[in-house]
Formats: structure tokens, C-alpha cells, sequence
């Protein structure tokens, strides 16, 4: 009979302090819009923040990509979390401007973030401050084949006048210099962004893409003056085929470079190419002297201005920028850490090639569809394609997209 009284008092006492744990407890709700692999990824990085932090109950609450664009718009203003899922560059600027995040300069300097995530502070930042951290991003740049480098007897060009140099070889030998599918429009927004970046800089980039330039300036036409360089080089039928057949013409060694994303390389493989016969290279300089912006994708994790739990947030957008927190994120899902003391699968020369180039980036621009409002990336997108296909039609394409970045910035 004791010891079963003793037994008993002995439950009632764990549970009470298991109670008192949980009450202790204090939540961290955060919202999110992760695919299957990241999901599971960032589960596995929560677990352990909740293993270190026992204090607090990480409450991840998943949504769909697409569902997720429209729920932030509400959750920001009628119920918000304490962390939300979101993205870098002018992306976030319009809930920045309304006063919906919170400024977090202040973990990027107690974490020594300003230097470990370097590369990714300029699309952080709005007027001084951080605004988010960037746990993940990927590199596009210029994959290419080089058994067709070595059929037109063509060396791996460092600047723009050898690519284009090359080009005319290329062409010469039957091989696209350039390939590309645009009917689904946004993988040409890759060469427009590139050629940009690298013609005028990245803060003329970004300032373009936030409405600030005239489509009709000459600068602008500067860009499309080195693109008209290539266009006689580029798969002609671009206009009527995906990314995917793009990718085709690069495996079969009937093109030999391809402005594309680090996602691409896979279906690279799969077509049968090996690390012997593809290489990778940086959109090589255009203007001597511009610092090299590269385009990278960046998500991004916030802390929304009605969030509960800001000191919390705040330390698990510490733990989710360190270096090794990233490391495991980012080798779960494929991806590339932002922060440069974070490690990469030494087996995958792309993702190594990747790593070094945009950790040593000066700057990181997000792509033409995330750094432009939807409608003006629709339009520019058109434009580029149009371009493209009839470069002579250049003056009324940028009066046509002058129109449009009058009636949609305002």
C-alpha cells in the first residue's frame, strides 16, 4: 500500500512539473510556405533550437506557395506570428514601407552577421537597416558543354568581348552559341538581369526594377546593345520551347552555354551530362571596373511588426543565420548557405562553384519577376521576348514599357 501511495505521489509530481514546463514554455508561432524536403529540414533545424532553447515552443504553421502570397497580406495586418517566410530585395520593400517588419540590424550586429552574410546585406537592407535574415539562396550563372567548347575549338572566355567572340565560332562550327527557352518568358529574364548588372551595376539594376529609371534612358538601350551582340547566336526557335528543351540542345552538344539557374543541373544529369563534360562559369565583366553583382534567389525569414514574442524571434533568426545551422539546412535540401563560414558538399563542384561565387559577390540581385511588381515583370518579360525575336522593334518595346512603369509605380 506504500509503495503504491509513493508511486502515485511520484506520478502526480512529474506531472504537475511537466505542467509547469509547458506553462513555462513560451511559443513562438511562425508561418511558412515550405515544399516537402524543406519542411522536413526545417523541422529537424526547429528541433533543435527547442533542444537548446527548452524555454520555448516553436508552433510552425505550413502553408502552400501560392496560398501563402495571399494569406501573408491578411495575417501581416489582422493575426500576426512572431516569424514569417518571405523573400529578399523589393520583394520585401512594400511590407518594409507599411511598417510590417521589424528591424532586426540589431542581431545582424551581436551575430557578426555584417560580415558572415556579406553578400546578401545589400538586398537585406532598406534605408540602413536590416529587415530579415537570408537562410538560403541558389546561383544562376553560365552552364555550358565542353565537349561542343572543344569541337569549336573555343576557350572558356573571362570577359564579355570573348564571349561574344567566341559566339561567332560557335556559330561557324553548326553549335548555338547561346540557348535558351522563352516561351514560358522568365529564363530570359536571366540574360536581361545579367547583362544589366554587368552593363550598369547593380544599384542601377535595382533602381530599375523599383520604377526610379526611364525604360526609354540611354543606359537602358546600353543593355540591349550588348544582348543584340549574341542575338544572331541564340537558338532561333527560342520563342516556341521550354526551359527543359533548352537544356536538350545543351546535353546534346548543339549549344554550348546556358544562362540558368543552379536547379537546372539535374536535369542537366539526367539528360546524361557528367562533372567532365559541364562547366560552370560567372557572367563574365562587361564594364571594367563595375563590382560583381551575381543573381541569387534569396529566402528569407521575418519578424512581423504585431508580432507577441519578439525577443524569441529574435533569437531564432540568430540561430537560423549561423553558420551551422545553414550548413544543415542547406545540405538537406540542395541549396546554397548565405552564410560564407558555412560549409557545402565537397562531392558537388556546382554547388562549390556556386558557394564561392556568391559569397564573394558584392551584391546579390533577386531576379527581374521578384525584383519588379508582378505586372512589370510581365510586361518587361513580353518585352525582352519581343526583342529577342525582333530586334529591330527596340524603340517601341521601351516606349511601351516607359508606359507602363508611369501607370504602375505610381
Amino acid at each position: 500500500m506504500v509503495h503504491l501511495a509513493r508511486g502515485a505521489l511520484a506520478l502526480t509530481a512529474a506531472l504537475l512539473m511537466t505542467t509547469a514546463a509547458s506553462a513555462q514554455q513560451r511559443v513562438l508561432k511562425y508561418n511558412a510556405d515550405y515544399d516537402p524536403i524543406p519542411l522536413a529540414a526545417m523541422e529537424a533545424l526547429i528541433a533543435d533550437f527547442e533542444a537548446a532553447n527548452p524555454d520555448i515552443d516553436v508552433q510552425l504553421n505550413n502553408f502552400d506557395h501560392e496560398g501563402y502570397k495571399t494569406a501573408i497580406r491578411n495575417f501581416l495586418t489582422a493575426d500576426a506570428p512572431d516569424l514569417a517566410n518571405w523573400y529578399a530585395g523589393n520583394r520585401m520593400a512594400p511590407f518594409v514601407a507599411a511598417g510590417q517588419f521589424v528591424d532586426v540590424s540589431d542581431v545582424w550586429e551581436s551575430e557578426g552577421l555584417n560580415e558572415a552574410l556579406s553578400s546578401a546585406r545589400a538586398s537585406m537592407t532598406i534605408d540602413g537597416k536590416q529587415w530579415g535574415v537570408p537562410y538560403t539562396y541558389y546561383q544562376w550563372g553560365i552552364y555550358y558543354n565542353k565537349d561542343a567548347y572543344a569541337a569549336a575549338g573555343v576557350e572558356v572566355p573571362t570577359t564579355w568581348a570573348e564571349f561574344v567572340s567566341n559566339c561567332e565560332k560557335f556559330t561557324a562550327a553548326g553549335i548555338d552559341c547561346v540557348t535558351t527557352g522563352s516561351k514560358a518568358l522568365w529564363p530570359i529574364a536571366g540574360i536581361f538581369d545579367y547583362l544589366s548588372l554587368r552593363t550598369n551595376g547593380y544599384e542601377w539594376h535595382m533602381d530599375l526594377t523599383a520604377g526610379k529609371i526611364d525604360w526609354t534612358d540611354q543606359k537602358v538601350k546600353d543593355v540591349f546593345a550588348e544582348w543584340a551582340k549574341i542575338l544572331p547566336h541564340t537558338t532561333k526557335n527560342h520563342a516556341a520551347i521550354d526551359w527543359q528543351d533548352a537544356a536538350a540542345l545543351l546535353v546534346q552538344g548543339k549549344a554550348a552555354n546556358y544562362v540558368m539557374g543552379n536547379f537546372a543541373v539535374g536535369t542537366f544529369k539526367e539528360g546524361g551530362m557528367t562533372n567532365d563534360n559541364l562547366g560552370f562559369m560567372v557572367f563574365p565583366e562587361i564594364t571594367p571596373g563595375i563590382p560583381r553583382a551575381e543573381e541569387a534567389p534569396t529566402d528569407t525569414i521575418h519578424i512581423p511588426s504585431g508580432a507577441k514574442n519578439i525577443e524569441d524571434a529574435k533569437k531564432f533568426l540568430a540561430y537560423v543565420a549561423s553558420a551551422e545551422a545553414q550548413t544543415k539546412w542547406n545540405t538537406a535540401v540542395g541549396q546554397l548557405p548565405t552564410n560564407k563560414n558555412s560549409s557545402v558538399p565537397a562531392d558537388d563542384p556546382f554547388l562549390a562553384a556556386g558557394f564561392e561565387a556568391l559569397s564573394s559577390a558584392y551584391a546579390l540581385a533577386q531576379f527581374f519577376d521578384r525584383d519588379a511588381p508582378a505586372e512589370m515583370a510581365k510586361v518587361g518579360m513580353e518585352g525582352f521576348q519581343e526583342f529577342m525575336v525582333k530586334p529591330e522593334n527596340l524603340d517601341a518595346i521601351l516606349d511601351r514599357l516607359e508606359k507602363a512603369r508611369a501607370r504602375i509605380y505610381k
